[in-house]
């Protein structure tokens, strides 16, 4: 008798929205090069993109942060903030590491972003790991991120159960917000990664935050980054 046939598994829904046609078509050719990816719309302005992505209900957008029509932040935060959509998770793409907006996109709920030039298996990388749920916010570049922000006037804005995390969690979560990878967390506190990565989830679960994402603007909006 033949053993029934197993199911294909799921590929991940990508929504590209982005000005210009060169990068559109760049990211088109690289997500139909990959079996477990599938390319479902594509917009060329902010209010096009936000109508699609609520249309299609895609697993993960490739947002510019500027465009005409409505920006990427605002069409982010009209995603973030509809429990419709609760599910999509929005990449920002920028051409700068120091984009001034780039903590904005962050703060309205980006998963995180990318670098437009960016190689085409961090591009592929990232948009698995936004889809799974993770973090895509490479140390390296929140170390940029945080540094271009240090000549602003803090916005403090203490997340309401911040007193729920223990002194050492309180001491992860400033370290995320420095940039730092659950290895180099483990390194400076002098516990095994895993141990670092357990504090990490568990800081995650206690505030509330979606990814590293937004750990890292909670600790700079609470006080915890010099």
């Amino acid at each position: 008798m033949n053993e029934p046939l197993a199911a294909a598994p799921e590929r991940i829904r990508v929504v590209v929205v982005d000005d210009q046609p060169l990068v559109r078509m760049g990211l088109r050719t690289l997500i139909n090069s990959e079996d477990d990816l599938e390319l479902v719309g594509e917009a060329d302005d902010g209010r096009a993109g936000l109508d699609l992505v609520r249309r299609v209900r895609p697993d993960v957008v490739l947002m510019d942060i500027r465009m005409p029509r409505l920006d990427g932040i605002a069409a982010l935060r009209a995603v973030a903030t509809d429990p419709a959509m609760a599910d999509v998770r929005v990449i920002m793409l920028t051409t700068f590491e120091t984009d001034e907006h780039v903590f904005d996109a962050l703060q309205a709920g980006a998963a995180g972003f990318l670098i437009k030039d960016s190689e085409p298996a961090d591009m592929l990388r990232a948009v698995r790991l936004a889809a799974a749920g993770e973090s895509l916010l490479s140390p390296s570049v929140t170390r940029r991120v945080i540094a271009s922000f240090t000549g602003r006037e803090p916005v403090r804005r203490t997340h309401d159960r911040l007193g729920e995390l223990t002194e050492r969690e309180r001491e992860v979560l400033a370290l995320i917000g420095e940039g730092l990878s659950n290895d180099e967390i483990g390194t400076r506190l002098v516990v095994s990664p895993a141990t670092a990565r357990t504090h990490v989830s568990r800081v995650m679960t206690k505030l509330g935050a979606r990814d590293r994402a937004q750990l890292v603007v909670i600790a700079y909006q609470s006080g915890l980054v010099r």
